[in-house]
Order: structure tokens, then C-alpha cells, then sequence
């Protein structure tokens, strides 16, 4: 049944794939290449005073998912990618060559997004829609199933939340000394 949605949901994809979409989805799909943008994003907020809570917020965000997600949990679960199974779709960037499940790209944004959104809702706004177009990008790729996807997302939430949780935890522990 799964497996059936992941197909359904990737095929959806193939079917609006156009040369004015491509070149957007790339862009975004790019951006989340390694957390780039997310990296980027975490030190520019790094060096201001009044946005470094924000910093360091993403930056622990992004190594949550770094150690659980890209190093533990891809390379336990080692699901082969969709490109990899099916090959005689047309790839539209290279492909990947680490495992599928969780999507990192959408791991990474979505724990960056939630960072910044649960700091500053205006701009947090900004990010998820980021996200949440780099996630699509995944599948139009046709490099991510749509459950890794959603478990990319999920966790990335998860990470996000946790790492404010971390940060508000220290900030009251050293208010406290």
C-alpha cells in the first residue's frame, strides 16, 4: 500500500515536470545541498547579537540531523533511492549516491525552518515555505519516495523543536548561576 502511494505521488511529479519548473526546482533543490543554505543562514544569524540565540538554534538543529539522520538512521534503514530502482527515468541532476530514507535535504529544512519560525514567526514563515519547496523538489527529482520525505520533514520538526528546547534550557540554566 505503501509502496503503492510512494509510485502514485512520484509519477504525479513526472507528469508536471517542464522546462519552467525544472530550473526552479534545481535552484531549490541546490540550495539544500549538504544544509548549504541552512549553514549559510545559521552563521549570518551568528553574527549578530540580537539573532545569535537564533544561530545557534539552526546550527544545533542541523547537527541533530547530521548524526541521527544523515549518519544513523540513513545508512541503519539503507533504502535504496527511487532513481536507483528505476532507471530508465530521465535524471535532471546527479544522482545521489547515499541512501534515501530519511530525506536529509528536507531534514535539514524543515529543522531550520522550525527554528527560526518558533524564535521569529514573520521570518519562520519564510523558511518553512522554503522547506516546504525544497521538499517537492525531492520528488519532482524523482531521487526521494514521498515517505522520505515526510519522515525527512517530521524529523527535521522534531529537531527543531528539540534544539530550541536545548537552547531555552541552557539560557535558564545560566540565568540561574
Amino acid at each position: 500500500m505503501i509502496e503503492w502511494l510512494d509510485y502514485t505521488v512520484l509519477d504525479m511529479f513526472l507528469d508536471i515536470r517542464n522546462p519552467v519548473l525544472t530550473p526552479i526546482m534545481k535552484l531549490f533543490t541546490i540550495m539544500g545541498e549538504g544544509g548549504a543554505v541552512w549553514i549559510v543562514t545559521a552563521v549570518l544569524l551568528l553574527l549578530f547579537r540580537q539573532t545569535r540565540k537564533v544561530g545557534i538554534t539552526v546550527a544545533l538543529a542541523l547537527i541533530f540531523c547530521l548524526l541521527a539522520g544523515n549518519v544513523l538512521l540513513k545508512n541503519v534503514i539503507a533504502r535504496p533511492r527511487p532513481c536507483w530502482r528505476h532507471q530508465e527515468i530521465e535524471m535532471l541532476i546527479a544522482e545521489p549516491k547515499d541512501f534515501s530514507f530519511p530525506s536529509g535535504h528536507t531534514m535539514a529544512a524543515f529543522a531550520a525552518a522550525i527554528s527560526i519560525f518558533l524564535w521569529d514567526r514573520r521570518w519562520g514563515l519564510a523558511a518553512v515555505l522554503g522547506a516546504v519547496i525544497i521538499a517537492l523538489s525531492r520528488m519532482y527529482f524523482y531521487v526521494h519516495y514521498p515517505t522520505d520525505v515526510l519522515a525527512g520533514a517530521v524529523f527535521g520538526v522534531v529537531m527543531g523543536i528539540l534544539s530550541v528546547g536545548v537552547v531555552h534550557a541552557f539560557e535558564n540554566r545560566r540565568k540561574q548561576c
